[in-house]
């Protein structure tokens, strides 16, 4: 047995079904063989980001996992690489690496050297006779704690080398999560059933932690309103009475009035990182904080109850703990959902004009609305991509069920959505997957729109097109005055219909229900679909970062 063949069986064990790849690396051909479907990118940035969007849906069971060639594969890969480490995406990068005589020659590329400051875990399988062990940690580094990519380098001659048997055992491996300490779950209880306005403010860690149910318990026992944070949204469904809705650079109004009165903040499975893409916790609220990373503890505020463990064990001890305070349920006053409901309509009214505009270019608002009629979000996975569709789309989507909405941001290249939601299609093939694209975005990444076309997975790609970087209207006034910088230009619509997909260009806002309704119909036919609607350059955006 080779190694690359060994690597390949312990992915099948694992339950991995699907490598995301572009050539040519012996893993390709070795999985091939044993079962496991390449799905073959345009580009390696979108490869990674497959493997990404998948690892969001499965929460890493089964894996991701994205194998390049070296030098320059493992060099184009790295952008989609830091992505997954910004966000925290479980998932395993095999690189092919130059052979063991060329190591540490310059100006050969070294995945293990450069790769360190964006992945959890970095090894090098430097013997086949200990591809087993390599594994074995990459993959335990991938089951426990803080998810984040793994990355295994495999040198060209070693893929290709004899394993011995005696060095082939391998045995799949599983997550051991951990309870919290009970006296700082006993303090967190008291603080959060005496608080006379507490916020629950959940992130990602709720959803990798299968957490979803107990973070509804304890919300309806308690009367407690629920924030997201931007990775973090639709871990709570956002259709629920108690749903404030999402934050991060923008946010919803219900978020930004009740995070402003709020005298606790009780954080589950969220790092509360101080970052442009993260809501700050105004001063002078008792902070609680559930983690299993403790480099999140104390690093931004002050924590006043910090409990380290698993967001759903804690949660649970939690429940218990707050059930045995106030019985069968905690009465609000005053109520808290029709306090929601009222902001919430307050907050909407605000933004009516825009969300029902009926003018030509088409507003962004009013796409987003009209898609959220079209097709029910418990039907969808929907994510955006980095700028205006970003900013535009989360604090009025309102998501419905773990993992409808694949929030994310932090430290993105324009264009990582497209390769995230085809990753989705592959996860959900039954749910319909939709991202939302600008147009800068669409020149990045755009022609792997033919990767969803070739491989079978009929997304919908969705282009708001204004023919310009509108998230830069104020940071280059003085260069498009003269220049005109910030224009954009082209048919993407024609674009998407010549490389094999069903499209459309929208330019009459009472075709965008039509648009939707047709794009729908034709993925549940098998086709991957491109709406091109033309939009106005919008710069409003709902509440930024107040505190």
């Amino acid at each position: 047995m080779r190694t690359v063949d060994l690597v390949a069986e312990i992915l099948k064990r694992e339950g991995v079904q699907y490598l995301s790849c572009f050539p040519t690396t012996p893993v390709l051909e070795a999985s091939a063989v044993a079962g496991i479907r390449p799905i073959i990118s345009r580009q390696e940035r979108v490869g990674v980001g497959i493997a990404d969007g998948y690892s969001r849906i499965t929460y890493g069971d089964p894996m991701g996992v994205f194998a390049m060639q070296y030098g320059p594969g493992a060099e184009n890969a790295f952008s989609g690489v830091a992505t997954a480490y910004s966000d925290s995406t479980p998932m395993l990068i095999l690189a092919l690496g130059h052979p063991m005589d060329r190591q540490g020659v310059l100006p050969l590329f070294s995945s293990m050297t450069s790769y360190a400051a964006i992945t959890k875990y970095c090894e090098q399988l430097n013997s086949p006779n200990r591809t087993a062990e390599t594994m074995r940690r990459a993959f335990a580094a991938l089951r426990q704690g803080r998810p984040g990519p793994v990355l295994v380098e495999i040198p060209s001659d070693v893929a290709l080398g004899e394993v011995d048997e005696s060095a082939a055992a391998y045995a799949p491996l599983k997550s051991l999560p951990f309870p919290g300490n009970p006296s700082d779950i006993e303090a967190a209880a008291r603080a959060l059933c005496n608080a006379s306005a507490p916020v629950i403010h959940a992130g990602q860690g709720v959803l990798y932690a299968g957490a979803s149910e107990e973070l509804l318990e304890l919300a309806e026992l308690l009367q407690v309103p629920v924030m997201s944070s931007l990775a973090g949204k639709s871990v709570f469904p956002e259709v629920h009475p108690l749903a404030l809705g999402s934050a991060s650079g923008v946010m919803s109004g219900p978020v930004y009035q009740f995070m402003r009165r709020a005298d606790l903040v009780l954080g589950v499975g969220c790092s509360f990182t101080k970052h442009v893409r993260y809501i700050n916790i105004p001063a002078g609220k008792t902070i609680i904080q559930i983690t299993n990373d403790p480099r999140d503890l104390n690093k931004d505020y002050q924590v006043d109850i910090p409990i380290m463990a698993d967001a759903r064990l804690a949660l649970r001890q939690l429940i218990d703990a707050c059930r045995d305070i106030v019985g069968d349920s905690r009465q609000s006053s005053p109520d808290t959902a029709a306090a929601i409901r009222s902001e919430r309509e307050t907050w909407l009214g605000q933004w009516t004009h825009k969300l029902t505009n009926s003018q030509r270019p088409i507003n962004p608002y009013r796409v987003i609305s009209d898609f959220m009629q079209a097709i029910p979000p418990e039907d969808a996975i929907v994510t955006h991509d980095s700028g205006s569709p970003r900013d535009e789309i989360l604090p009025f989507y309102r998501s419905n069920g773990p993992g409808s909405y694949l929030g994310w941001g932090k430290s993105h290249g324009l264009g990582t959505g497209l390769g995230l939601i085809i990753g989705a299609k592959l996860a959900q093939p039954d749910k319909v997957c939709v991202n939302f694209m600008g147009d800068a975005a669409f020149g990045m990444t755009g022609l792997d729109f033919e990767t969803a076309v070739r491989s079978n997975l009929p997304i919908i790609t969705v282009v708001l097109n204004n023919y310009s970087m509108g998230a830069e209207v104020t940071a280059m006034a003085a260069s498009h005055e003269r220049y005109n910088t910030r224009d954009l230009g082209g048919n993407y619509a024609g674009m998407g219909r010549d490389m094999g997909g069903y499209s459309e260009r929208i330019e009459d806002p009472a075709e965008i229900i039509p648009a939707f309704q047709r794009a729908r119909r034709k993925t549940e036919e098998g086709e991957a679909v491109l709406l091109e609607f033309i939009t106005a350059v919008e710069t409003d955006v709902s509440h930024r970062r107040p505190f």
